[in-house]
């Protein structure tokens, strides 16, 4: 790592510590650290040379990018002159050029580096009243994003099958594990859309040994097969998912009978596993045993009206039956969760325009995410409130608002500044997310589109088209 100038880096960590609170008396101010960049920097073998775009100065502006509701980079680098000229230093170019090339040579896993530990330092410091019975509970889903329309990105994540060429995007697979206390990323993979291996249970598999003996999985349908359920526990991890009927149907006049709808069976192995190779195969148990509990679904709204769930919590004294409702029902928050990084992060539709640089942009949602959960999580130890109940979209959009405002008091009494801060955080937390678990609503839209038509041949061609004179059809 190159330390020519070693206070100018100091200045640009402690920059990007007040952009996110990492400073001053308040809680979880150790998530962003000098060490933990340093490390990322160095483990990455990252050089460079002192000039307008050093790293943690490329890293600032793409995250500036990424939170922006205009994600251009010509707004981005606007921001880095009006930042520049009010600290005193000269202008840089208004061209987008310069730092399009510095995330370029920027390595890839120094984004995934600092993106994951972000989440997981704030993961291990969370309060224990956060937890789930005082266990760790980490939720597994996947979802898809889509990049521009380049041969490179059509190459490393071709289109959906049956779109034709011109018509369609490239578009990714991603998987994340998540934390259901204060929803922070843990781990995160990328894959292509369709082919062997690229569904979230082959991305599970990758992640999954990032998570500790003792840790619990919080899952879908998809994630109760016998190979997963026997494979961590191995791992000394236990399972809570919905039974997936397409592979096993319960019968609970079998088993050893618990309560009314409530039992534990074991699962034989089956004559083949496709997903491992034979010495994984040999190596898994003849039988898994796991619990099945039926639950009944009386809210009106819902679809389902009753499920089974799957999971290798067995003491019917230390998690009831009660207690599995509770915890499966906690499964939606990783659907919120998604839904704020892809919607009000505006990660669905990626701008870049290389495989590589695709996935830097990723991560680089992924950071900005867990630093905005960090200050939701220190905006409820402040006042002591669960980080669940508080909104993530208010809490981005205030923390927006106040980050002009925090550098403005640089330099200024630190006192004021330490009360700005309180302010910042008494905000966020006012913006409350409302206990509504009954609520529902039809799913139907009241908007309506424009009527125009929709684009049946490649755009060159349209183009053409238009050229001749010849109507489209």
């Amino acid at each position: 790592m190159c330390l020519s100038n070693p206070v100018r880096i100091r200045r640009q960590v402690r920059f990007l510590q007040r952009q996110f609170l990492q400073e001053g008396g308040l809680p979880f101010t150790n998530i962003l650290s000098m060490e933990h960049i340093s490390q990322a920097l160095t483990d990455a073998e990252v050089t460079w040379k002192d000039r307008v775009y050093p790293p943690l100065v490329t890293l600032w502006v793409f995250l500036s990018q990424v939170l922006s509701q205009d994600h251009s980079c010509r707004g981005a680098v606007a921001r880095l002159i009006a930042h520049r000229l009010a600290h005193g230093e000269s202008e840089c170019s208004a061209l987008t050029g310069s730092y399009c090339r510095a995330r370029r040579r920027l390595p890839e896993r120094f984004f995934s580096a600092v993106a994951c530990q972000v989440g997981r330092v704030l993961d291990s410091q969370v309060d224990p009243k956060w937890l789930w019975k005082g266990r760790r509970v980490y939720m597994f889903d996947g979802t898809t994003v889509t990049m521009a329309d380049t041969p490179a990105n059509q190459q490393a994540y071709p289109q959906i099958p049956t779109q034709r060429p011109g018509l369609g995007s490239p578009i990714a697979r991603v998987g994340a594990i998540l934390s259901l206390s204060c929803g922070s990323i843990v781990g995160l993979g990328v894959c292509r859309y369709a082919g062997k291996g690229q569904g979230e249970v082959s991305l599970l598999r990758k992640l999954w040994d990032i998570l500790s003996p003792g840790d619990i999985l919080l899952g879908d349908r998809l994630m109760a097969n016998w190979a997963n359920i026997a494979m961590l526990q191995q791992r000394g991890l236990d399972l809570v998912s919905r039974l997936n009927k397409a592979n096993r149907k319960a019968d609970f006049r079998k088993g050893e009978r618990l309560g009314k709808d409530d039992h534990i069976v074991r699962w034989k192995k089956p004559p083949s596993i496709r997903a491992v190779d034979r010495a994984t195969y040999q190596s898994l148990p003849d039988f898994i045993t796991v619990r099945e509990t039926r639950i009944h679904v009386l809210t009106r709204g819902f679809r389902t009206k009753s499920i089974i769930v799957v999971t290798t919590l067995l003491d019917p004294e230390q998690t009831t039956k009660e207690d599995l409702a509770f915890i499966y029902r906690q499964r939606w928050n990783n659907e919120l969760d998604l839904r704020s990084i892809k919607s009000t992060m505006q990660m669905h539709d990626l701008r870049c325009r290389t495989p590589e640089l695709v996935r830097k942009e990723i991560w680089t949602h992924v950071l900005a995410y867990n630093l905005i959960r960090t200050v939701m999580a220190q905006a409820a130890s402040e006042h002591d409130i669960q980080p669940r109940t508080i909104s993530f979209k208010g809490a981005m959009q205030t923390l927006e608002a106040f980050q002009p405002v925090i550098e403005f008091m640089v330099g200024r009494n630190a006192e004021l500044r330490q009360e700005l801060y309180e302010q910042l955080l008494k905000c966020i937390a006012s913006h409350r997310v409302a206990n509504r678990p009954d609520r529902f609503e039809p799913r139907k839209r009241k908007r309506r589109f424009k009527l125009y038509d929709f684009l049946d041949k490649p755009r060159n061609e349209a183009k053409l088209d238009m050229l001749k004179g010849v109507k489209e059809k």
